[in-house]
Parts: structure tokens; C-alpha cells; sequence
């Protein structure tokens, strides 16, 4: 398997957005998260290196997304089991080539990256919008108020979310209640992995 340090100067070879990478960054904690939570600690890395690449072909190809990841990653020596779950990740959704994504997520891992990759924007989003700036105070019942509002964060597809907790058989609540608290046990480390890159320049 591709070691996370290998995934990560995979994904700065394609992204230099600093938003791209602390995405990046954000879905790879909660996709550990998940897998240590849901009793997959055994592979959390494995978890975590999927997360960390779901988004490689966004920033250069956006129309074009998750259907040119399969060429990048292939270059980067990636295996095919993590090229179809980072191609799961846009499952039904149509992108702005015209084409509509046909890999369907089939493991746990694969339904919890459906289901928390959109999440993650919008708690982020929302994160931003409090006085504290930060995920840490943030409770489900503010999530939630911003969740409704269909003008906040409007690029993050409610539609998908909803489908992803469904393929999972959860509620939508269980949900927010579980990727708000990794992004929130998370924050810290994401935010000093952001402060390295940046010194790093």
C-alpha cells in the first residue's frame, strides 16, 4: 500500500489550494476517526490514505471529477481498491462534463467517505461563521439550524448527505453527531498540519 507520506506529496502534486489541502487533511482525520470508531482500527491508515486522496483530480480538473482521478492516481503507484474508493465518493452525481459517476460505494469505508466528505465543508463552514471560530463549542443543535438553511453553504449537496447516511442505515442525526465530534477531536492537529505546510513553502 501507497504510504501516507507518499499520498500526501501525490495529493500537493495535483493541489496547492491551501483550501483543497486542509480539506484533504479534514477528511483523512475523520475517515481515522471512523475507522477507529466503527472497530476498524486495523485499518485506519488504510481509511485515513483513502480520505486523503478523494479529492486529487478536483482542483485541476473540477469538470472532470473523479473520472480523471483514476489516471492520476494510477501514475502515483496507487492500488486499484483505493482508486474505486476514491471514485465512490461521486456516486449518482453528475459532473461538469455531462458525465454522472456509476462507482458505487460497496464497503463501510467506502458509504462513511459518501456520506461525511460534504459534511465536513459545511460543519467547516459553519465552524467559521462562530465567534469562536472553531468546531470544538459547536453543538448539534446549531449544526443543524445551518444544515436547514438552504442558502448556507449551498455548494455542500444536503441531497448527498442524506443519501449517505441512508446507504449506511443511519439516521441523519447519528451523522452530524459523529463527524461534527471528529472534526471537532481533530481540529488542533489539522490546523498545526496547516501551520507545517505553510512554513514549509
Amino acid at each position: 500500500m501507497i504510504s501516507r507520506d507518499e499520498a500526501f506529496r501525490l495529493l500537493k502534486k495535483y493541489n496547492k489550494d491551501p483550501f483543497h489541502i486542509q480539506h484533504a487533511l479534514t477528511v483523512e482525520a475523520v475517515m481515522k476517526w471512523y475507522a477507529k470508531e466503527l472497530g476498524y482500527e486495523d485499518e485506519e491508515e488504510y481509511w485515513g490514505i483513502v480520505g486523503l486522496l478523494h479529492d486529487i483530480d478536483f482542483e485541476l480538473y473540477p469538470e472532470e471529477h473523479c473520472l480523471k482521478a483514476p489516471e492520476l492516481l494510477k501514475e502515483g503507484g496507487v492500488s486499484d481498491d483505493i482508486i474505486h474508493s476514491v471514485c465512490s465518493h461521486g456516486y449518482g452525481i453528475t459532473v461538469g462534463c455531462g458525465e454522472t459517476i456509476d462507482v458505487e460505494p460497496v464497503s463501510e469505508m467506502e458509504k462513511v467517505l459518501f456520506a461525511a466528505d460534504e459534511l465536513t465543508g459545511l460543519i467547516w463552514a459553519a465552524a467559521l461563521m462562530r465567534p469562536s471560530g472553531s468546531t470544538k463549542d459547536m453543538e448539534l443543535k446549531s449544526l443543524k439550524k445551518k444544515y436547514k438553511s438552504k442558502g448556507f453553504a449551498a455548494g455542500c449537496s444536503r441531497e448527498v448527505i442524506e443519501r449517505g447516511a441512508d446507504q449506511l442505515g443511519w439516521e441523519l442525526d447519528k451523522l452530524l453527531i459523529m463527524t461534527l465530534q471528529a472534526m471537532a477531536e481533530n481540529e488542533d492537529l489539522i490546523k498545526s498540519e496547516m501551520s507545517a505546510e505553510d512554513e514549509n513553502k
